[in-house]
């Protein structure tokens, strides 16, 4: 069993930063892409930016140029810098793998931006 530990979030105003961390733990099969997804009140959950195993990232038009993925693989760890936050951005915010989610998702970290 892998456990997919997010954390990070908080409450920012519009314009402000917030970094998030997402840590593996257990059996993990391969250090492959990785993605952070998000879900928003009374929305389905969403795919915000991804990282492949060589660190390349992507990301979702709505986050582009504000949000930069990285990842250690050494800690098993994967990370969401977040800039120039919009309160559009509000949402549960969650990593797994990506493109398909292999593993049991965590309880994600709560990201609240105030207009």
């Amino acid at each position: 069993q892998v456990q997919l530990v997010e954390s990070g979030g908080g409450l920012v105003q519009a314009g402000g930063s917030l970094r998030l961390s997402c840590t593996a733990s257990g059996r993990i099969v391969s250090n492959g892409p990785m993605g952070w997804f998000r879900q928003a009140p009374g929305k389905q959950r969403e795919w915000v930016a991804r990282i492949g195993s060589g660190g390349n990232p992507n990301y979702a038009d709505s986050v582009k140029g504000r949000f930069t993925i990285s990842r250690d693989n050494g800690k098993n760890t994967v990370y969401l810098q977040m800039n120039s936050l919009k309160p559009e951005d509000t949402a549960v915010y969650y990593c797994n793998t990506f493109p398909l989610a292999f593993y049991s998702w965590g309880q994600g970290t709560q990201v609240t931006v105030s207009s």
